[in-house]
């Protein structure tokens, strides 16, 4: 069976990850004052691009483990060892950040979505569902991610040939077509209108979260809707432990400049010159490897010492994946050798 990567996935992940560099580096600077640039962080910003990162990893859960059903009799096993090895990852980075988030989503990993994963995909729905709801009136993020997370585990596709493009979510889970311009135009109004309200009148009852909710998917819908050359975006998305380890490494190293920063112009200038380069060293490294350097440690230590896992065999990195002409980064969808393992999410 020829699988391949998800572009859109990937794309909306390297989106997700622009917007969190962005807002990670302005939760750092000490403010003096509120100014102009605090208020669009607050109100444009902040929590909007977590949730669409905690819905992909939910998707992307269920896509490994779809992919790990060819590979191995025990997907769940292999599961958890590559949520041991997320965790392992995120207590190390906790040394550079303690804010980190590699560590909270693993153990979530393991607490909800594995068990999640037995069940029906309509009650997963409707779990996530119920979740979303109560995540609106409490502020702790944490709720709200297990809620995308099962939201995710529920949207994914099924294997190739049962669901396809005709279904709602669409052939990828993203959704496509009328309905997504009618999602982004819903939640770009109640992001604006809830925005409003807060800013003018602070209610109780989570009006905060919901705005912030509404503007990601106002943000997520609307990248998927106008994206047409997403091939940046891929090649960051295929590299996200890479990008957000980095990133937040970048953010501590220049934590003396954004404390003398008044303007908040170092936040700006040092999440696009980041971005930047990332964006530059991933296409390039994409272009000679099939996965990120993490990426590829993540990978590893997953599959390593399982039957078809052995260390030989995950350790080739070489990228011999045609390349797409218009592209710099080897297009997925393209054949393979078959002497290479396959590999999603």
């Amino acid at each position: 069976m020829a699988t391949g990567r998800i572009r859109r996935v990937d794309a909306l992940r390297g989106f997700a990850v622009c917007g969190i560099m962005l807002v990670n580096a302005w939760q750092q600077r000490v403010r003096q004052g509120p100014t102009s640039l605090d208020w669009v962080m607050e109100n444009l910003f902040q929590s909007r691009f977590y949730p669409m990162f905690a819905f992909l990893f939910g998707l992307s859960f269920a896509l490994f483990l779809r992919s790990a059903r060819l590979r191995t009799r025990r997907p769940r096993l292999v599961m958890l060892r590559r949520l041991a090895v997320l965790a392992a990852l995120g207590a190390a980075h906790i040394l550079i950040d303690p804010g980190e988030v590699l560590l909270p989503y693993a153990l979530l990993g393991v607490v909800v979505l594995l068990p999640a994963s037995l069940l029906p995909r309509a009650a997963v729905l409707l779990v996530g569902c119920g979740v979303l709801v109560a995540a609106v009136f409490d502020p702790h993020p944490y709720v709200l991610i297990t809620a995308l997370f099962l939201l995710g585990l529920a949207a994914a596709p099924d294997a190739e040939g049962k669901r396809g493009a005709g279904r709602v979510g669409g052939a990828d889970g993203l959704g496509g077509g009328p309905l997504l311009g009618v999602v982004c135009g819903a939640a770009a109004l109640l992001a604006a209108g809830l925005t409003w309200w807060w800013n003018h009148a602070p209610p109780g009852g989570g009006v905060y979260q919901a705005a912030a909710l509404c503007g990601a998917v106002a943000y997520a819908t609307a990248f998927l809707l106008v994206a047409r050359h997403t091939a940046v975006f891929e090649a960051l998305g295929r590299m996200t432990l890479t990008n957000y380890v980095t990133g937040t490494t970048v953010i501590v190293a220049v934590m003396p400049l954004l404390k003398a920063d008044d303007t908040g112009a170092a936040v700006v200038v040092l999440a696009v010159v980041t971005v930047a380069a990332q964006a530059v060293f991933c296409r390039w490294w994409l272009a000679r490897h099939r996965y990120g350097p993490l990426e590829w440690v993540w990978r590893a230590l997953t599959w390593w010492g399982t039957s078809r896992g052995t260390w030989w065999s995950v350790a080739a990195t070489g990228q011999t994946v045609i390349r797409d002409p218009r592209s710099a980064v080897p297009d997925p969808r393209r054949p393979r050798p078959g002497d290479q393992p396959l590999d999603r999410a």
